[in-house]
């Protein structure tokens, strides 16, 4: 169990109340250091007045007086008189800077013979001796004269400063804070392929300036997007009539057979690539979601697959409808299989399973082809790359994976391009069962 939070706002707000309570303890203990002198001077004066009053009172007053006088300051003042006994049972002195401070003193207003206990044959109060001509005696004193008072008024007013403290650390910590999780949430909707609302541009000076900076950001990015879309698209269209030309004057030209079958076969490969250009151009999030039952989807494009004579097994378990973007998720998943019939083959079937796992939904295309190298899988995914190996799509432009990418990430998902136990490749996309894409 983690006890140190994650967030910047609890961590800030512990650090500043361990702060808060280490200063308070810091001048606490200053108070108390510097406040045993007076309180030690207090009660010195205190005891020697006791001390001399009742010396000079049993001095003076009349012998046969002197038990009455004894009983009064008993009765009134709570002192007690005792003659010092040879058997009698003192405790020493507890080691306390105050009370040794007393002692000192007291001896320096007393007399050097001065003794000072806090317990006397069981007894506890605070004793004090003193003498008359060679006889010793004490002064016993009531325990509560030398406690300390706890000002519980002062304990409250201290808690309720420190609670409005903070209270006040942790606001300050909220809106600055605030405006960085707003940051963080954007930055993620990025990261998946949308385009953020504006942030707001609140708050303390380098907070506003930073949100300023990333909505502009923000603007850019879109404006890039959207170019490169309109250039793509623009460039793809202006590249399909020539195309139709070139296909129509090979049918034409009366060449050989094999000679104009060759042409035709790169003719349509450069249509598909015009329609991958399309396709990664196409933005997926203008598609509305739906509540799309997965299994029938999936269903349907693998039976569209096999009318063509492709072998796929399909082990689809039922998942309950989910929020999708079923046209973008559809031609994700076709151009998944599209890719591992072009370098698998029709050597053996391939797989395709749906199945609920660890809060997901999973998606996998099965091949038994050559397999992508580990080290590869993440840089095949971006646009625009191909492999020059087994499984290189020479041939293409290198969007099918970026495009496929793009849609998962559209659905807070991800692609992995796993190694297939016994030979082969796992593309997986994977999205979240309880977080499905929003609209826009």
């Amino acid at each position: 169990m983690k006890l140190w939070p994650s967030t910047l706002l609890w961590r800030t707000f512990l650090l500043v109340a361990a702060l808060m309570l280490l200063s308070m303890l810091a001048w606490f203990a200053i108070y108390s250091t510097y406040e045993n002198g007076p309180r030690a001077r207090q009660l010195t004066q205190l005891m020697e007045s006791v001390t001399n009053l009742t010396r000079s009172a049993l001095i003076n007053a009349h012998p046969e007086r002197r038990r009455e006088l004894l009983r009064e300051l008993s009765d009134r003042e709570g002192i007690h008189v005792y003659a010092v006994k040879k058997d009698e049972s003192v405790a020493p002195l507890p080691d306390r800077p105050l009370l040794a401070d007393v002692l000192t003193e007291l001896r320096q207003k007393l007399g050097p013979r001065t003794r000072m206990t806090l317990e006397r044959n069981g007894e506890r109060a605070v004793f004090v001796s003193f003498h008359i001509d060679d006889d010793e005696y004490w002064v016993a004193l009531p325990s509560q004269r030398l406690e300390r008072r706890i000002p519980w008024q002062w304990l409250g007013w201290g808690a309720a400063a420190l609670s409005l403290s903070l209270a006040g650390a942790y606001l300050i910590m909220f809106r600055v804070t605030r405006p960085l999780k707003a940051l963080s949430s954007a930055a993620a909707e990025i990261g998946r392929g949308k385009m953020p609302s504006p942030v707001e541009e609140r708050g303390p000076g380098e907070i506003s300036t930073l949100a300023h900076a990333f909505n502009q950001m923000t603007a850019d990015l879109a404006r890039l997007d959207s170019d490169r879309a309109l250039i793509l698209a623009g460039i793809s269209h202006d590249l399909r009539t020539p195309l139709a030309r070139l296909r129509m004057g090979i049918e034409m030209s009366g060449a050989e057979a094999a000679i104009r079958e060759g042409m035709v076969t790169d003719v349509e490969e450069m249509d598909k690539t015009i329609d991958q250009f399309l396709d990664f151009a196409r933005e997926s999030s203008g598609e509305a979601v739906e509540q799309t039952d997965l299994k029938a989807l999936l269903a349907e494009l693998a039976a569209q697959y096999q009318r063509r004579g492709v072998a796929i097994n399909c082990e689809l378990a039922a998942v309950r409808p989910l929020s999708l973007r079923p046209r973008a998720l559809r031609r994700a998943v076709a151009n998944l299989i599209d890719n591992a019939l072009y370098y698998a083959g029709s050597r053996e079937p391939l797989t395709l399973s749906l199945r609920a796992e660890k809060n997901e939904i999973r998606i996998d295309v099965a091949d038994r082809g050559p397999g992508i190298p580990a080290g590869e899988a993440e840089r095949l995914k971006l646009p625009f790359t191909r492999l020059d190996a087994a499984r290189g799509n020479a041939s293409g432009a290198g969007l099918g994976l970026a495009i496929v990418e793009r849609i998962a990430r559209g659905h807070g998902g991800r692609l992995e391009l796993l190694a297939r136990p016994g030979g082969g490749l796992i593309a997986r996309i994977a999205i979240p069962a309880t977080a499905p894409a929003k609209s826009p």
